[in-house]
């Protein structure tokens, strides 16, 4: 089972983003949404690998309290991928790093957002 810090399968393409889990929930949430959905969580990690702050209908930076996030010692941008009606992936770039760390994983809409 995947665990913090592990990639996201598969690796990036050359030049691409690679995407890691930033906790161990998420990785296990990663799972069940996969199982759930799959065609569309593969959509979603080749949108947030390829453009990760793409704005759009289902990809949007999220705001008030939950706009930026402490990943691996660093205040960065979160974001969330819109996966199916409530599933959401939340996420973080990391320009430097050229990674995008997965934050959280919801099946169903996230009640912190409503």
């Amino acid at each position: 089972m995947a665990k913090r810090r592990d990639r996201v399968a598969p690796p990036p393409e050359k030049g691409g983003w690679d995407i890691r889990f930033a906790n161990t929930q998420a990785a296990r949430e990663w799972d069940e949404l996969s199982n759930t959905a799959s065609a569309n969580t593969r959509r979603a990690w080749n949108e947030i690998t390829s453009e990760p702050r793409r704005r759009g209908p289902r990809q949007a930076r999220l705001k008030k309290g939950y706009g930026t996030k402490q990943v691996e010692g660093k205040t960065l941008q979160q974001w969330q991928h819109e996966v199916t009606g409530g599933g959401r992936i939340w996420y973080c770039p990391d320009d430097d790093a050229k990674t995008v760390w997965i934050t959280a994983v919801h099946i169903g809409h996230p009640k912190a957002t409503e």
